[in-house]
C-alpha cells in the first residue's frame, strides 16, 4: 500500500488545508511544508507549498510580513486574512458535505463478482 496521495485528490484540499494550518498558527513557508509533512502529508513538498501560498496570498486570502531571521535572509510570515477565514469556513462546509456524499455510496453493498468462465 502507498502512503503517498493522490495529487488529483491533493490539489482539491490543498488550500484548505493550508488555510486551517495558518488559522492554528501564522507560520512561514518551510514551516508550513514542515506541519504538512508532520500532518501525513509527507509527499507534499515545498515545490507545491510555496506556489499555493503565493496564489492565497494573490487571492487576499492570506497576508504576510517579513521577520528578520539570525540564520539568513528575513522570513515571509503568513497569516489568515478575515477573508481567507470566511474561505475556510466555506470550505469546511463544502467538503463535510463531499465526504458524506462519498461515504454514503461506498457505504452500498457492491454485487458480488462474476464467476470466473462467465460475461
Amino acid at each position: 500500500m502507498t502512503t503517498s496521495h493522490d495529487p488529483q485528490l491533493l490539489k482539491g484540499v490543498l488550500s484548505m488545508v493550508l488555510l486551517h494550518l495558518l488559522a492554528e498558527k501564522e507560520s512561514y513557508g518551510y514551516e508550513v511544508a514542515q506541519r504538512l509533512q508532520a500532518a501525513g502529508f509527507a509527499d507534499v513538498l515545498e515545490g507545491t507549498v510555496y506556489p499555493a501560498l503565493t496564489r492565497l496570498e494573490r487571492e487576499g486570502r492570506l497576508a504576510t510580513r517579513l521577520v528578520p531571521s539570525p540564520s539568513g535572509p528575513a522570513r515571509k510570515y503568513y497569516r489568515l486574512t478575515s477573508t481567507g477565514l470566511d474561505s475556510l469556513h466555506a470550505a469546511s462546509a463544502a467538503w463535510a458535505r463531499h465526504v458524506a456524499g462519498v461515504e454514503a455510496v461506498l457505504a452500498r453493498p457492491l454485487p458480488d463478482p462474476p464467476e470466473k468462465g462467465t460475461s
